[in-house]
């Protein structure tokens, strides 16, 4: 075989549908959030506007969090030295998965190096803890969680999206003995919708059921602490397992889960993607602890990343642009169109100083193709109106449909 010339075939496949993704080069600047430097290919440097950032909060510019991670690294080193069966357990890593069981009330935690990581290890470790079981997964579900249920070699059963009479109807086709779980989200990033999350449980209940919920999009951003969708709904004492991430609202780096102590303890023992993975620098995990303390009480920072994107999603909406509007944070327009994708956002950073990946497949499905604006409280009124604007005029460079605003 010519391996090459099957590489540069892969590759022109992506570039021909428009689906070749590239790397842009910025460099964030300390107390400059949502500001940062693009470094253009040919080696000059312009200001631009991020609007595609998970760091929902600016956390990752807080200085609560970064004067932590700086008496951490200069109390303990850089790296953590190993796994947390070898050396790599410190005081630091305990402090963050106390912070975590308590913000979602649950008697312990589990820090992994990703929320990835932590959805993969997890979800393929519990069949090997509950032989036999069923897992029942929302079609919407992320990667990482798709991942983690092909490779535990149990069964599972794939329910059509927030679609409980599905749901109901693949549990009721299965045998009532057998073990089960139900995973899924509460906020899908992509279109920013929300599961039922209190008819699933009482599915499950009635089921006899556990329930597995990815709350990465929400943890941080809902709820009086900001435990999640959850804990804004009342429901984490019937979730079993909450999975999510410190990289995103936290704005450090890591995932975990939370539940029992008893089925942490499990994970911690038997899950191959815990046991075998050097554990997370001290620094980090203590600058994730400082955020996740930080945000129990910071509501105002929650009140301003809302308001800036229902001002944002309204803005748009006048505009006659396709916006997707399930009252989340997250404001996603619909293109449709992989090649007009691309281009409006290489326009938009080019031309606007505005920088916003384009979401092509197969991380959405295709003819769904989108830019989703992710804004923060650090979003000035200036850089909503800048936005606005440049969508306004390429939207009309490029002759895209606009929806038809009702009376």
């Amino acid at each position: 075989m010519d391996f090459n010339a099957t590489l540069d075939a892969a590759l022109k496949r992506l570039h021909d549908e428009g689906r070749y993704r590239t790397f842009i080069d910025i460099e964030r600047r300390r107390g400059h959030f949502p500001k940062a430097l693009w470094n253009r290919p040919d080696g000059t440097q312009s200001e631009i506007t991020v609007w595609c950032g998970n760091d929902y909060l600016g956390m990752g510019q807080n200085p609560v969090v970064l004067n932590a991670m700086h008496e951490a690294i200069d109390a303990t080193g850089a790296g953590s030295g190993g796994t947390r069966n070898i050396s790599g357990t410190t005081v630091y890593h305990k402090r963050l998965e106390a912070e975590i069981a308590d913000l979602h009330q649950k008697e312990a935690a589990l820090l992994f190096t990703s929320a990835y990581i932590a959805n993969d290890a997890t979800l393929s470790t519990l069949p090997k803890l509950f032989p036999g079981l069923i897992i029942y997964s929302d079609e919407l579900n992320h990667a990482s969680m798709i991942e983690g249920i092909k490779r535990n070699g149990g069964a599972k059963r794939i329910f059509k999206h927030n679609d409980l009479a599905d749901l109901r109807a693949k549990l009721e086709a299965d045998d009532p003995e057998a073990p089960k779980l139900i995973a899924f989200e509460s906020v899908y990033s992509m279109d920013g919708d929300i599961s039922p999350m209190e008819a699933i449980c009482d599915i499950a209940q009635e089921f006899g059921a556990l329930t597995y919920l990815d709350e990465v999009h929400a943890v941080g951003m809902y709820g009086p602490r900001g435990a999640g969708v959850a804990e804004k709904l009342g429901l984490m004492g019937r979730i079993d397992i909450i999975n999510a991430t410190l990289a995103k609202a936290y704005g450090v780096m890591g995932g975990y889960i939370a539940a029992s102590a008893r089925m942490v303890d499990a994970i911690r023992s038997y899950a191959p993607g815990f046991i075998f993975t050097t554990s997370v620098p001290p620094a980090v995990a203590a600058g994730a602890a400082a955020s996740v303390h930080y945000l129990k009480s910071a509501q105002d920072l929650r009140d301003k990343q809302q308001e800036n994107a229902r001002i944002l999603k309204t803005r748009l909406k006048a505009l006659g642009l396709p916006i997707i509007d399930h009252g989340t944070h997250i404001v996603p327009v619909h293109v449709g169109d992989p090649v007009h994708c691309k281009k409006i956002s290489d326009m938009l950073l080019e031309h606007y100083g505005i920088y916003v990946q384009p979401i092509n497949f197969p991380t959405v499905p295709r003819g769904t193709e989108r830019l989703r604006f992710t804004p923060s409280p650090v979003h000035s009124p200036e850089d909503i109106d800048r936005l606005v604007k440049a969508m306004d005029a390429l939207w009309s460079h490029c002759a895209l449909n606009r929806q038809e605003l009702s009376a």
